[in-house]
């Protein structure tokens, strides 16, 4: 079996080591790895292949830049002749970013299995284009691999229930795996300038906050508020670099920094009082390290995180106990993952 792998953006890189690492040791499956080139700053997308132990990918399309529409439409063009060239039994996708709409498009085109892990959130905001992007990926997919029971309930909901599993979240897979090495990594709040759980880290990057003014600088103000408390740590995503710049908007007191490697971001985490983000992905770490989250959206596709009394929205107050959350799984979604796409991939 052949699966042909599409990631461009640093929260995939980490999905799919944990599941290529399951691959290569299967027999008889093979995975080809495409990188888009959504993520080219060696510090949101070498450093990652490098600390994961993720295979260098055998195609790299080098598309970055530009607006949504431009970037899709160049990675769908560079797409097609890879996958032509290949010809997988499937074509495997992770989350929900422009590299993964561009691949769902591409093989859907081609009429190539597509196989979506994270399949089935929601946040029900249109105007985000990550929402776009996954709920147009779950409707051509094929194997829809969901986190959570919520994200089942959701497909049924928009009537797609064929081919669709609950498998866990393979973020926390890596999670496990990643806390134990970084608890081993010395010198990194020190270079930071941080005191454990005497500070926060804040990550800013969504589009819908760096492409509005408005929002982006009350979000800042809001941090600098926090910053009255607590130290607030900001590794700079170069798109919010950008938008910062733009808007003129000064972030003093932050403690600004470069993007962090995953290591050294998981170390920050797991011994900060609090996490600060607009990232989906960053809310759910913060629950497996058992950090409180505060999210910088009006709503969040990681509900459960809400319920569990583990994350807030960031213009509402803690609601609930803080209780365990069981729909993400033993630290096995990966070994599910691939155990569904070599026993059911035949049948396509």
């Amino acid at each position: 079996m052949k699966i042909v792998t599409v990631v461009g953006a640093r929260p995939q890189l980490v999905k799919a080591a944990a599941v290529s690492r399951v691959v290569r040791s299967r027999v008889g499956v093979t995975e080809v790895l495409v990188h888009t080139g959504q993520h080219f700053d060696p510090e949101m997308s070498a450093v990652f292949f490098e600390e994961l132990a993720l295979p260098a990918p055998s195609h790299h399309l080098g598309v970055a830049g530009g607006s949504r529409s431009q970037m899709v439409g160049r990675m769908v063009q560079a797409l097609e002749p890879v996958l032509c060239a290949e010809r997988p039994d499937v074509v495997l996708l992770y989350g929900d970013t422009n590299s993964t709409l561009a691949g769902a498009l591409t093989a859907t085109a081609l009429q190539l299995p597509v196989a979506h892990v994270e399949a089935g959130l929601r946040s029900f905001n249109r105007q985000m284009a990550e929402e776009v992007n996954r709920v147009v990926t779950d409707h051509l997919s094929s194997f829809l691999f969901a986190p959570t029971q919520a994200a089942v309930t959701n497909l049924a909901t928009e009537g797609i229930a064929a081919g669709v599993h609950h498998v866990g979240d393979v973020m926390f897979d890596v999670a496990l795996t990643a806390g134990e090495l970084a608890r081993g990594k010395t010198g990194v709040l020190e270079g930071l300038g941080v005191v454990p759980h005497r500070y926060a880290v804040a990550t800013v990057h969504r589009a819908e906050t760096t492409d509005d003014p408005a929002r982006l600088e009350a979000v800042v103000s809001w941090l600098k508020e926090q910053a009255r408390v607590h130290d607030v740590l900001l590794p700079l995503h170069p798109r919010t670099r950008a938008a910062l710049e733009r808007d003129n908007l000064d972030v003093h007191p932050l403690k600004v920094c470069k993007p962090l490697g995953y290591l050294d971001m998981t170390k920050v985490v797991m011994n900060a009082a609090v996490v600060y983000t607009d990232s989906g992905g960053l809310q759910k770490e913060a629950y497996f390290h058992r950090v409180p989250c505060v999210t910088l959206r009006s709503e969040t596709e990681w509900v459960e995180t809400i319920e569990s009394g583990w994350n807030r929205l960031w213009n509402e107050d803690w609601k609930t106990p803080r209780s365990e959350i069981s729909d993400y799984g033993k630290g096995r979604a990966a070994e599910a993952i691939v155990d569904l796409l070599v026993s059911r991939g035949w049948a396509l």
